[in-house]
């Protein structure tokens, strides 16, 4: 599985650092970083991150343009 963030959508909510912080961590106050491939174990966790970000700035899988192309 593969991540993408938006970060100009980005607001730094750190919703998804809250729930997947193996994946997403906040650098100060609104700078995220992020593992763009998502380590085994860790898929549900992303989705949920992906599902509770305010601006929806989260996409995965298939939905962040990798994978088949």
């Amino acid at each position: 599985m593969n991540v993408v963030v938006d970060l100009n959508r980005c607001q730094g909510y750190a919703q998804c650092a809250f729930l997947a912080p193996q994946v997403f961590t906040m650098h100060g106050e609104e700078a995220l970083m992020y593992t763009p491939v998502v380590p085994k174990g860790q898929h549900e966790r992303v989705r949920r991150a992906a599902a509770a970000c305010p601006v929806q700035a989260i996409l995965v899988g298939e939905e962040a343009g990798v994978g088949g192309r």
